[in-house]
């Protein structure tokens, strides 16, 4: 292997659309494996914990979990706080949106009457709750820190792209127009003229 290698699958709203899109910010050259779900048996065990994304760099055991391969990546290629306690405020963040993954994850794959009351719940109580508490971190913009992107953004870009997407069944894709400073992020992250191109391929 001579450059990084970024797997998972062909999902546009996921762990592994952040990674990638960190890793094209970052200009790195890197082998984009996008896995087919009848070949993911076979990918499994190659895997640090059985799951994806997996990063793996020339000469170094494969790295799992996105947030970590984020920080990773953002550390090494400038897209995250050098300064410690600014770096826990980000990784604090990417937490947050992980904790919301997981919830919305929970319904993926039930039956159709458990998702309906699951999402709706989900709309109600736990997304209102969650994009207030998101709001209270973001500053005056209009990135998550500031002027300049770091990983964090493009977490948060990825994860309510997902939201106001129409991807989700029973969450109304308005569930965010009233946090202005999560639309700024997503706004700004989308209008980057490096995610402009990745989109545009």
């Amino acid at each position: 292997m001579t450059k990084p290698k970024l797997t998972y699958f062909d999902a546009p709203a996921s762990r592994g659309e952040e990674c990638r899109l960190a890793l094209h910010l970052a200009g790195v050259d890197f082998e984009d494996v996008r896995v087919k779900g009848e070949n993911w048996p076979a990918v499994k065990p190659h895997t640090p914990f059985g799951a994806v994304p997996m990063l793996e760099m020339p000469g170094k055991p494969a790295l799992a979990q996105s947030n970590a391969i984020l920080v990773y990546i953002g550390r090494h290629w400038g897209l995250h706080p050098k300064d410690d306690f600014e770096a826990a405020r980000h990784e604090m963040m990417m937490g947050h949106v992980e904790d919301l993954r997981h919830d919305i994850g929970a319904t993926i794959g039930i039956p159709e009457d458990e998702k309906r009351k699951a999402r709706e719940e989900i709309a109600e109580s736990t997304l209102p709750a969650w994009a207030a508490n998101a709001e209270k971190q973001l500053g005056a913009g209009p990135f998550f820190a500031g002027d300049k992107l770091h990983v964090v953004d493009i977490k948060l870009f990825v994860m309510v792209r997902w939201l106001v997407g129409g991807k989700l069944d029973h969450i109304p894709t308005t569930i965010v127009s009233g946090s202005p400073g999560l639309m700024r992020v997503h706004d700004a992250v989308r209008d980057h003229a490096g995610v402009r191109a990745w989109y545009s391929r």
